[in-house]
């Protein structure tokens, strides 16, 4: 007599994550996948959504026990790029919007008048 183990019935992954949570961890990851997709077609650069399932041991260390599943996420979405400025260095090595090869000119306000030449 010969005995053959069955292969298990592996249960889709899909279906534990639509059913974890009542449905909300589901909901939520979907939610941040449109923000990031948006993200990605509005900057032209790529982005990722990492899920991690992060599964304890049971806490009474009895085999058969209730084991503890939690759904972790990370969203990594393009951010558009900062603007930047053109600046020079001085003599001490700081940073400076004015060229420090330029010579400076000493500009004066004109005083206001209102009395005009006849030509």
């Amino acid at each position: 007599m010969t005995t053959t183990d069955a292969e298990p019935q592996i249960a889709e992954f899909a279906a534990f994550l639509v059913g974890h949570l009542n449905g909300r961890t589901h909901e939520e990851i979907g939610k941040e996948l449109h923000t990031l997709l948006e993200a990605v077609r509005a900057h032209g650069k790529k982005g990722s959504l990492s899920i991690t399932v992060v599964i304890e041991p049971p806490s009474n260390g009895v085999d058969g026990g209730p084991l503890p599943i939690g759904v972790e996420y990370a969203v990594k979405a393009p951010k558009p790029a900062a603007p930047k400025n053109l600046y020079f260095l001085d003599d001490q090595g700081n940073p400076t919007r004015q060229d420090p090869r330029q010579i400076a000119l000493d500009f004066r306000t004109a005083p206001a008048t209102t009395d005009y030449k006849d030509a």
